[in-house]
Formats: structure tokens, sequence, C-alpha cells
């Protein structure tokens, strides 16, 4: 079928709804009543019927004998009236995702289904009311309405003044208050909800069907601009409609407002979009991990459709193959961001269910399950003691809030249950064990943690170290970057992404500069691209745990005036942390030492200019000092920095306070600095430091490792590792 002749399909179909149901008003409540179709109906199709369903259907299908026999027999009416009775009637699939025997819904899910009737649509995290500390029960999403000729319309162009991200034109499309709306509908009966549904997706399609380009359609690879042009049809957007539509038909088919024209028209538009997928998946990337949940779900639970059997055995011999290519050997997500990390085990595991309940395992690999338990228990080891992730690359902390976070470990748990860790996590240590060891490393991923516990009273360092091989997008430049979690607090949170726009507003949020790292003169690590690192020890000791860090943080003319920056992270006692940083290499420049403190109110922090410190006082008795000491203090040029922090697309989140120092890097030298970090109460401790390994002069470079002693209210604390070792 032409996209003209779908286009007049929609024209059609709207005209006749307009007239054979009263016109649904934005707000209007009540149920209209509307008799089922009669099993004897005239030969002719309805009028707004789409016949072009016969060619994607499988007529051949168990339970379509009536519509077959009707439709070869030239009697269009009751072959539609007969596909309507079928598809109420269908108990050939399950879908572990649909309740329609005892249907619920949360506050959230009535949120968005009943602001979409005033054309209030959920887009992702975007709010009118942008305050984190609101619950989303209580979000007020974006108007979409508009006036025109005295009617109210939907303005599918609308974009909020201040909203620049490319998130909110690319998600407006997934339509992701239409499956809430339906499970509401459900649970209510209430009419409005459908009525409003098939008003809004006819809209919607009235405005983008004439761009459809149709179903063997190949766009050109993704990526610059040509992700600008027809993205409705494109990447996410497509997969994300397939899978809430897969759910939200069985919700609403027996509506009474539900006609065999809508029907035809549902499924028609349903397999092209699934056709127009397939023909575009993505190469590698998280996109394609969802493509292919798509199609595999469209292919088990639509098997009605002419091609469902080639979309599944299609689907599930790539996932097969996706389970591995998408992961590291360690089991980080190729991506290098938490939050793609656990969306991606999500999508393999909803395509394993699925399988599952409809007796197909024999598309999945043996060792399928078995290759997502590292990527499960990374989720755990970056998970904070009060169920929170930090901003890791374009991670939105706000996104993993800790009934999120236990919902995803109770789903590893029943996965693997044997898991102690998993049980512990699932359950909030109630049941199962938590590991003794102190140290998780990922090397590949490039993630590293330290604890001390698992309780509220524990402190967790985090190091990301990624190598970004495969130059993945969500990967930020801020090698070396670590977090300080103690007590609760997050001292030392990552500045998350803000915008995922190409340009100033996501650049100032993901450059190295806004990270606790090490940066050369002014220079910012390029984006996207592999950085060479190494993490060259990683061990756990009787009392101490030691994590040294390689990273190139600049690139010269040749090797010989390449620059270095190696970090060494003692954490000793597990009480508090050493951080020995070596600055090394042949040109000679400023070397910038980073520090953003805690984002719970930039009041609480104090910088000492004259110590090259920091710390908070925050009236609970949980507080952390951190003073950095130079092995050349001369020429030191301090400043207080503040820096936003984003933990939401399109939102700040909060203020961070900290301090910059700058040294001189001499040609042939090195610049090495000594930061320790101290939690405390309500006193300063007093703290002091120095290297012990200078006998050769100040500045002189120390290929093999480093020596220095702190002392901290009194007491002395040598450590030292060497890379002979």
């Amino acid at each position: 079928m032409t996209v003209k002749q779908y286009l007049a399909c929609v024209v059609a179909l709207s005209a006749v709804l307009s007239c054979t149901t009263e016109p649904f008003e934005p707000g209007k409540s009540g149920d209209i009543d509307r008799e089922l179709p009669p099993s004897v109906v005239s030969p002719e199709a309805p009028e707004g019927f789409d016949e072009s369903i016969f060619d994607v259907l499988n007529l051949d299908y168990p339970g379509l004998e009536k519509v077959k026999s009707y439709y070869e027999a030239g009697n269009l009416g009751n072959a539609a009236s007969e596909l309507l009775v079928y598809w109420r009637s269908r108990s050939n699939v399950v879908n572990p995702y649909v309740d329609l025997v005892s249907p619920s819904y949360t506050d959230v899910e009535k949120n968005k289904a009943d602001q979409a009737l005033d054309y209030r649509f959920c887009v992702a995290k975007f709010v009118e009311n942008a305050n984190e500390s609101s619950t989303e029960a209580d979000d007020i999403y974006y108007s979409f309405a508009k006036v025109e000729d005295k009617q109210t319309v939907i303005d599918w162009d609308f974009v909020p003044a201040g909203v620049d991200d490319q998130e909110f034109r690319y998600q407006k499309h997934r339509h992701q208050w239409m499956e809430p709306q339906a499970k509401v509908y459900r649970a209510t009966g209430d009419e409005k909800y459908f009525l409003n549904w098939q008003t809004v997706y006819l809209s919607w399609l009235e405005k983008y069907v004439p761009s459809f380009p149709g179903d063997t359609h190949k766009y050109p690879a993704p990526g610059g601009a040509e992700n600008d042009v027809d993205y409705w049809w494109k990447g996410l957007q497509v997969a994300e409609r397939v899978l809430s539509q897969i759910n939200i038909l069985p919700y609403y088919i027996n509506s009474k407002n539900f006609t065999p024209q809508w029907l035809s028209f549902f499924l028609t538009m349903f397999s092209h979009q699934v056709e127009l997928m397939r023909n575009n998946l993505y190469t590698d990337g998280n996109i394609r991990v969802t493509q292919l949940q798509a199609l595999a779900t469209a292919g088990i639970l639509m098997p009605e459709f002419r091609n469902a059997e080639e979309w599944t055995s299609q689907a599930y011999s790539l996932i097969n193959q996706e389970v591995d290519a998408q992961f590291f050997s360690d089991g980080v997500l190729v991506e290098c961001d938490p939050s793609y990390h656990i969306a991606a085990i999500s999508d393999f595991l909803e395509a394993q269910t699925v399988a599952f309940y409809n007796h197909r395992m024999d598309l999945l690999d043996e060792d399928y399950i078995t290759k997502l338990h590292n990527a499960m228990t990374f989720v755990a080891d970056i998970t904070y003691p009060d169920y929170s992730i930090d901003n890791w690359n374009d991670t939105r902390a706000s996104s993993y809030s800790k009934s999120v976070l236990q919902r995803n470990f109770t789903k590893y748990s029943e996965t693997f249950p044997e898991d102690q860790y998993l049980k512990a996590m699932a359950t909030g240590g109630k049941q199962g064990a938590y590991p003794q060891n102190t140290i998780a490393s990922y090397p590949d991923g490039g993630f590293y943690m330290m604890r001390n516990g698992y309780d509220a009273n524990s402190t967790m360092i985090v190091l990301s170290n990624n190598e970004n091989p495969k130059e993945a997008w969500h990967c930020q430049p801020d090698n070396n970057t670590f977090s300080f979690w103690s007590k609760g607090r997050n001292f030392l949170p990552d500045a998350g992404v803000y915008s995922y726009n190409t340009g100033s507003s996501r650049t100032n949020y993901a450059k190295a500069s806004n990270h606790n790292t090490v940066t050369y003169c002014s220079y910012e690590y390029p984006f996207y691209t592999p950085r060479e690192v190494s993490v060259p020890i990683c061990k756990s000791q009787s009392k101490d745990d030691l994590i040294v860090s390689l990273h190139k943080i600049y690139s010269g003319d040749s090797e010989e005036m390449d620059v270095w920056h190696r970090r060494a992270m003692f954490f000793v006692k597990r009480e508090f942390l050493v951080v020995v940083d070596d600055i090394y290499g042949g040109l000679g420049n400023m070397v910038n030492f980073h520090s953003h403190l805690t984002n719970d109110d930039d009041a609480n922090v104090t910088t000492v200019q004259e110590d090259c410190a920091a710390y908070t006082h925050f009236a609970d008795g949980n507080n952390v000092y951190i003073r950095t000491f130079l092995e050349n203090p001369s020429d030191v040029q301090f400043s207080e920095v503040t820096s936003s922090v984003s933990n939401k697309l399109d939102v700040i989140s909060g203020s961070r306070k900290g301090y910059k120092i700058g040294i001189e890097k001499g040609e042939d030298k090195s610049a090495r600095m000594i930061t320790v970090i101290c939690p405390f109460s309500t006193k300063l401790p007093e703290v002091s430091a120095k290297f012990t390994d200078n006998s050769a002069g100040i500045s002189a470079i120390h290929p093999e490792g480093s020596a220095v002693r702190v002392d901290i209210d009194g007491e002395a604390f040598p450590m030292s590792y060497s890379l002979n070792e």
C-alpha cells in the first residue's frame, strides 16, 4: 500500500469516527454505549475499513478460518466483523506484561492517563514543574493543545520554551502516555480513555503518515544531521511504539467503541511499522537491542501476521548474537553507561520471558541467560548502599530510585535464585548475603569500586576510567574521576549530562574539568573516542585497598611529548581515602586538579585557600574534609569553583562547590600532589601529607610508583606502591 493510499484511509476513518462516535472533548468524562458488531452484516466492507489488512495477515492461521472464508467469498463486511470477534477472543498467546484479570494502575500511571485527556502528554522525564523533590504522581506535563478555528487540536510540532534537548523532539513520538492510559481504561471501563487514545493516535497519523517511506525503505546509517530527518519513523521511536501497542491492544479490544474499522486500521499500521523497523535495524548499540526485543515480541505475540515467523526467527537469531556483542567480557555494557546497561538487561530478559511463556525457548541459546549474570552483578556493585546510582557518563540518576533499582534486583534474583548477593540487594539484606570482598573491578568497562560495607553507615568509592574502545556516544571523557559516598551522602557527585544535544549545553556538564580528575592546561579530552588507559594495580590488603589507574591526558606530536596521569587511590583502614596523582611526560604546561563537592547544598561547603582545602558542615554530623598537598607548593593557583549537577535531562538538580588547583609542570618533569579525603563529624581533623620518595629532587619523574606519608590527628600512615612488583 502506498503512502497516498494509507493517508486516504486515515482521512476516511477519521471522517467515519466523527460520525459514528460522540466527539471526544479534552477532559470530558463518562461511558459511551455502543452495540457490538452483528454476526452478519453487509457483504460490503464498512466505511473506513482498511482492506489492506488482509494483505498483511496470514489467513491460514488457526482461528482465522471464518475470516478467510468470508474474505475469499468477497464478503468483506462479515470478514471484518469476524476479525474483531477473533481478536476479542484470542487466547493463543500469553503476554506476561498485561493483566486483564485483575487490572490495576499506579498513581503515576493515572496521572499520565488523566493529563493526556487534556493533551498534556508524558514525554520521558520532561515536566512543566521541573522539581525533583516532587513525586512523579504530581508531575505536570507539557500541553500540546492549541486552538485552531475555535477548536482544540494537537500541536505535534510543540517544543516547550527553554527545552532545547533533542530528546524531547524524539521521545514525544514514543507515545509513553498511551499504555498507562490503556491500563487505566481496563481497570475503570471509562470510555473517555479509549476515545482519547483513538483521537490522539489518529491525529498523530494524520500528521506523520505523509512522510511514511514504505515498509522496505532503507534509511541512511544513523548519525549527525541524518538523525533529524523523519526521526518519528526511526530508531527507538518505532521500537517503543511497537512494544507499547502490543500491550495496548488487549486492554482496549473489548471497548464498546472498538470497531472493525479501527482494528483494521490499527493492525495494518502496526505491521507497517514493524517491517520498516526491521529493515532499518541499527548495527550496534543500545537502540539495536530494543529494536530486536520489539521485533521478537511482535513475532511471538502477534503470530497472525504473514511475516510473524520471519520477525521471530530473525530477531532471536540476532538477539543471541547481541547478548555477547553488547557487553564486554566483564559484564559491562559497551556504552559504559549504567542507565543503558540496566535497560539492556531488561530488554534481554523481556525477550526471554516472552519466549518462555509462549513455549519458544528453543529460539534462545542454552547459555543465553547465564551471560547476563555478570551484567546484573555490575548493577549491584555500582549501587550505593542507599540504593542510588551516580550520574556516570550519561546516566540520569533521578531515574533510578530505590524502588526502581529494587524492582530490577528482584528480577535479577528471580533469574538467579542461588545468587545470595542479588537476593540481598533485592530484599535490602533481609535475605541472602553480601560479598566479603571490599573491591569490585570491571577492567573492560572501566569501573572500580571500594567499600567497607553495604549498610547506611558504610563508605563507598567508585573510580571511572573508561577506555571507551567502542567509541560509545554515551561515554563521557571523564577518565580517572571518582566519587566518595559515606553514610548516605555522596560528597563528590558526578556532574551529569543535562542535555543530549551536541553543543555547549552537553559539553559543559560532560567535560573532564567538570569531574573530579586532573586536566592538562585548558585541554579537554575529545568526546566519543577511545582513550589510552590501564589499571596496573587493583588489590585488597589486610586493612587497606589500593587501585592505581593510568591515563594519557594529552597526545603530543610524538610519544616523547605525551602527558600521562597516574592516580593511586589508597582506601586506608577502609575509613579515609588518599589520592596520589602523578602527572608526567614530555611537554610542560599548567596542570589542574579539580574537585567538586556535594550538591546537597553548596552553602554547606567552605573552601580554605591557604590550605588548598574544603570541608562540609552539615548539621547531621555527616561531613568530609578534603585537602590537597603539593610536592612543589610554589606558584600555586587556587580558585574556588561552583558548578551545577543535572540528575535529569534539562533540569539543574543542584550546585557543587569545590576548588581547582593549578600548578606548573616543567618539560620532562612531573607534577605531583596528595589529596586526603577524610570523613568527620563536627571537629575538623588535623591532616598533613608529603612525598617520601623525592630524593632525586622535586618534580622528578617516578615511573615505578610513589611513596607518601599522611598524618591524621597525630597518627602516621606511610603508604607506597610500585608498578614493578
